[in-house]
């Protein structure tokens, strides 16, 4: 069974930087597709980073060149490295592990959240 397990959510003033990190168990992280989604309040879920086993990696427009996804093997974590922190960052983050199964049938599983408040 999959299980993620996120930390690392805090406050911060604008301007400053948090490193979220997604402790992985039951799938190495390498083999599957990771991703940060996160969710403000009265807000719809979205997706804020993703990294394929591949490596290949995308970002939402909003945080391009501020955000950056990664991932340690060894320790089976992934992270989102967040710098240049705006009030409208402020949301709960999620990780999320994406599974396409052999029949073609697609799985997600979440963690827990972390939050995230970004404020003067």
């Amino acid at each position: 069974q999959v299980q993620l397990v996120e930390s690392g959510g805090d406050s911060v003033q604008p301007g400053g930087s948090l490193r979220l990190s997604c402790a992985a168990s039951g799938r190495p992280v390498r083999f599957s597709t990771m991703a940060w989604y996160r969710q403000a309040p009265e807000k719809q879920r979205e997706l804020v980073a993703g990294m394929t086993g591949g490596g290949t990696t995308n970002y939402a427009d909003s945080v391009k060149g501020r955000f950056s996804i990664s991932r340690d093997n060894a320790k089976n974590t992934v992270y989102l490295q967040m710098n240049s922190l705006k009030p409208e960052d402020t949301a709960v983050y999620y990780c999320n592990l994406h599974l396409v199964r052999a029949d073609d049938s697609q799985l997600d599983y979440w963690g827990q959240g972390t939050q995230v408040t970004v404020s003067s």
